[in-house]
């Protein structure tokens, strides 16, 4: 579902996993509204091939019981109509390893692009005005 306060605006970002499986686990979501503006083509998803690899992985995971065909469906996806960036090496200290991707992935494709790394875990990254919440993205998207 488009939220009606759409303006046009294009943006691109990085999406980390947790962002996607409460897309999927709750249709009404903020998250949601997110991936929604994505397959609308307001958001550039921006993604490396282990970025890819985990949102799989996760996604797939049998305690979540999402279906694979819509699983397969988002990930062909954020590779079809996403940009494709190399990470790169950070210096900024990230809790968990699993999460430097993201964020070396972000700060990569910000060298092209005004990008934003949407997650629901802000503590786990840096403090730049670049790492998001997804309602703080969505609510940068629908200004």
């Amino acid at each position: 579902m488009l939220l009606a306060s759409d303006n046009g605006m294009l943006l691109y970002a990085v999406i980390d996993t947790n962002v996607l499986v409460s897309a999927f686990l709750k249709e009404n979501s903020v998250p949601r509204y997110i991936i929604d503006y994505m397959y609308a083509g307001k958001i550039i998803p921006v993604y490396n091939e282990e970025i890819i690899a985990e949102y799989s992985a996760v996604l797939h995971r049998s305690k979540f019981c999402f279906p694979t065909e819509s699983v397969d469906i988002a990930v062909d996806a954020i590779q079809e109509i996403g940009l494709k960036f190399d990470s790169i090496s950070i210096t900024e200290p990230i809790p968990d390893p699993k999460d430097i991707v993201f964020y070396a992935v972000t700060l990569n494709a910000r060298k092209q692009f005004e990008t934003y790394l949407i997650t629901g875990n802000i503590k786990h990254f840096p403090a730049n005005p670049f790492v998001v919440t997804p309602r703080q993205f969505l609510d940068i998207l629908t200004q």
